[in-house]
């Protein structure tokens, strides 16, 4: 890895790229599930709710 300091405008990308740098995979894994649990069940919301229209 390179010993770079990169500037990042995005507050989400360098808390990714802090992560990464830290070798925490674990948590970066945590929070890729949290946000893959949040899409299905806001699809599975939209889901029912055109069944009832």
């Amino acid at each position: 890895m390179s010993n770079d300091v990169q500037h990042y405008s995005d507050p989400q990308d360098a808390a990714l790229a802090l992560i990464l740098a830290n070798n925490r995979g674990d948590e970066l894994t945590d929070i890729l599930v949290a946000a893959l649990e949040d899409t299905f069940r806001i699809l599975d919301e939209e889901w029912v709710s055109e069944r009832m229209h």
